[in-house]
């Protein structure tokens, strides 16, 4: 396909400004430059979160060029729209889903719930199945039969969800666990197959939004032989969460089945039945509905005209301008909470499957940058890990921190003086100093250039409410990036190509079994004679 030129946000009157003043940007690294008044003023609040830049390599100027580019690009009418369920996963002029992106529907259900006509019928059909499921809920608290929960799903139905259990931990209810099988490998099944204490008190979840997913149709089918060996029916076991009208949409196979719809992302599906059911059965109703408080408030939050009373787009500019004006190709999330071990591996999904485009809503090539390469590890084990290269690596790498001034089982004790609590935010807060700052030596080895920027996002407690706003959070900074740069973050045709060739891979080795009448792939034929050496 030829590359067309296109007009982009690069044209734009804040975007020009914001690459003049990109040519010459501010070093933290400089005497005087990071001060406690800087670090005071650079700072926004809401949702019960706060937002500190001071450590950017921003100026008033700069963040002024960044809030009119927001105006500029209409990031917050955009976002209107998406919330409002206009339909905003489309390509202009060509073939494409062309539909809402409707996943804040799941928790619109408090407070000052939208009233387009989309948005209210989605949010509708979500409180449908919230309803279904707490009447479901009723009837396993009665029968006390399940204890273990085995979810069967992969990527955004594994993701998000994995990553919110790990975080409420603290929360779960006695007798009461949940396991996750999501890669194909079979090594994953058995591993957790082995961990079951029972499987007659096991309920099994499997998701697919397509109801066909290669990886989770397989996993189904072996856990459903295992109960099948200790005498079990695993219709009295499993259960469905589907779209409507899928093959996994089947009561006769399933003993309850519930719903997503094709408005709602993969992975932008944690506050829907994709994770609500496995957080209700875990934790309780009423922690699941605070999870989708919190989530609701900071969508109500990313509605704020104002960047600095808007979290999640003064973030999304704050990535733009790292990305596209300063050229910093990734970005480290750390999080100072053992709790979010597996937050950027969610967010790595919602972020990358989301921007990692190079047309924009046009079909046209752009010709800027989109979205960064997000990876991290929480802090502190990632400083003995790759903050060396944070450091004194020769490539600029923004971080983007999240710490809570309280831990979550409040069993902590003062040791030298200080709480671990205490001994974690000082970590963090010192590493956003460090890198900034940097290091002169004489001693190269003990040189560090810095001028090297980092954000954090400070909360009180990782509640289920805080947990529901920080995904919240990441999901609209995600979307307004998209908006700003004019791509469309909510298709992920990326994803499809490796899977037709897997098929077509895979029927070859079912020919080789004789099991299949595939015709030849010989590129996958290559690969597979590599197998021949191995008995």
């Amino acid at each position: 396909m030829t590359k067309t030129q296109t007009k982009n946000f690069l044209t734009y009157p804040a975007s020009q400004k914001l690459e003049k003043l990109a040519e010459h940007p501010i070093n933290l690294s400089e005497a005087g430059v990071l001060t406690p008044e800087r670090l005071g003023h650079f700072y926004a609040e809401g949702c019960g979160y706060r937002l500190l830049f001071g450590t950017e390599q921003v100026t008033d100027e700069v963040v002024n060029a960044l809030k009119q580019l927001a105006i500029e690009t209409k990031a917050i009418e955009k976002m209107t729209q998406m919330q409002n369920g206009e339909v905003v996963n489309k390509i202009e002029n060509y073939p494409s889903e062309n539909r809402p992106a409707l996943h804040t529907a799941t928790r619109d259900l408090f407070n000052h719930p939208r009233t387009a006509k989309s948005a209210k019928e989605a949010s509708a059909k979500a409180k449908s199945e919230i309803d279904k499921l707490k009447k479901f809920l009723g009837k396993i608290d009665t029968d006390k039969k399940f204890k273990e929960i085995i979810t069967i799903g992969i990527g955004g139905s594994d993701l998000g969800p994995r990553a919110n259990y790990i975080a409420l931990e603290p929360y779960l209810k006695p007798n009461r666990k949940v396991h996750f099988i999501s890669n194909v490998d079979p090594d994953d099944a058995a591993a957790v197959l082995k961990s079951v204490t029972d499987l007659k008190n096991t309920l099994v979840i499997v998701i697919s939004k397509s109801g066909t997913t290669l990886e989770t149709a397989v996993n189904e089918e072996l856990v459903a032989m295992k109960f099948r060996e200790k005498g079990l029916n695993p219709k009295d076991h499993f259960i469905s969460i589907t779209q409507p009208g899928t093959p996994m949409d089947n009561r006769d196979k399933y003993m309850e089945t519930f719903h997503v719809w094709e408005w709602i992302g993969g992975r932008y599906s944690s506050t829907s039945m994709v994770g609500g059911v496995m957080l209700s059965f875990a934790f309780g109703f009423d922690v699941y509905l605070e999870f989708l408080r919190g989530a609701h408030a900071m969508d109500e939050t990313a509605l704020q005209s104002d960047p600095m009373k808007n979290l999640p787009l003064l973030s999304a500019l704050l990535t733009i301008w790292n990305r596209n004006f300063l050229s910093y190709p990734t970005v480290a999330l750390i999080p100072y909470s053992q709790a979010l071990l597996r937050y950027p591996a969610h967010i790595q999904q919602v972020a990358m499957e989301s921007n990692g485009k190079y047309i924009d809503k046009q079909g046209q090539f752009v010709d800027y940058k989109t979205g960064p390469i997000i990876w991290g590890e929480p802090g502190t084990n990632a400083q003995h890990s790759f903050f060396q290269l944070l450091h004194q690596g020769t490539d600029t790498v923004p971080v983007f921190m999240v710490g809570f001034k309280h831990s979550q089982f409040d069993q902590d004790a003062e040791i030298q003086g200080t709480t671990s609590q205490e001994k974690l935010l000082g970590n963090m807060f010192a590493q956003s100093i460090a890198l900034a700052t940097g290091q002169k030596s004489d001693n190269p080895g003990k040189f560090f250039p810095g001028n090297r920027p980092t954000s954090i996002l400070l909360g009180n407690r990782l509640t289920p409410y805080a947990l529901g706003a920080l995904l919240s959070f990441f999901e609209n900074r995600v979307d307004f990036e998209g908006f700003i740069l004019d791509i469309n973050s909510f298709d992920q045709e990326g994803v499809e190509l490796g899977k037709v060739l897997a098929k077509r891979i895979i029927s070859r080795i079912a020919t080789q079994h004789g099991k299949g009448k595939e015709p030849s792939y010989p590129l996958g034929d290559a690969y597979l004679k590599h197998l021949d050496g191995f008995s």
